[in-house]
């Protein structure tokens, strides 16, 4: 018998392989934050899978999202990125992702990592929803407005509370597999 998946997955090899694999698995390291949150930024209006599609290319042309890298992305570099047709050619989310890189190093400053920071939110554990349906999954709650907030107050760009949930739930912040999923007791 084939194991029960959340609803959202279905129906695509590569969008499977990530919900069993990553999508809700705790993140402790700050290089897998931040290409989470390079990631979750490009992905702001558009669905994951058109992300996740292109998710190699972006390794590749992002540096393997190595944020001391993309903190000094020069003008050159930049537009060679908006001229790349593998990854998402928005000037402004481009333009976000080398300015979060720098906001992003000034976290760890602060915190000794971005991990801290992230985690402090919840106090290092998961939040457990308990949903039977992936659609009974919110955009948004008043965590991840709070969280926003304070990354807005801090500089970063594209991390609007709905960008934010998806980056919890993507990171293992809170897990939202539905509660008949394989993956809800693993993670």
């Amino acid at each position: 018998m084939d194991k029960h998946r959340c609803g959202w997955c279905l129906g695509d090899p590569l969008y499977q392989a990530y919900h069993d694999t990553e999508w809700g698995v705790p993140v402790k390291d700050d290089p897998t934050f931040f290409e989470f949150l390079v990631l979750e930024t490009f992905q702001a209006g558009l669905s994951w899978i058109t992300v996740l599609r292109k998710r190699e290319h972006f390794r590749k042309v992002f540096d393997q999202f190595d944020y001391q890298k993309i903190a000094n992305y020069d003008s050159t570099k930049i537009q060679a990125l908006l001229e790349d047709p593998g990854i998402i050619r928005n000037k402004l989310k481009v333009n976000a992702a080398v300015s979060n890189a720098k906001v992003f190093m000034e976290v760890q400053k602060e915190f000794g990592s971005f991990s801290t920071y992230i985690w402090g939110f919840v106090d290092g554990k998961p939040i457990k929803n308990k949903w039977q349906h992936h659609k009974e999954a919110p955009a948004t709650t008043p965590l991840s407005d709070t969280i926003s907030k304070d990354l807005k107050k801090r500089g970063f760009k594209f991390v609007g509370s709905t960008v934010v949930y998806a980056f919890m739930q993507a990171t293992g912040i809170v897990n939202d597999h539905e509660v008949n999923c394989f993956r809800y007791a693993e993670v």
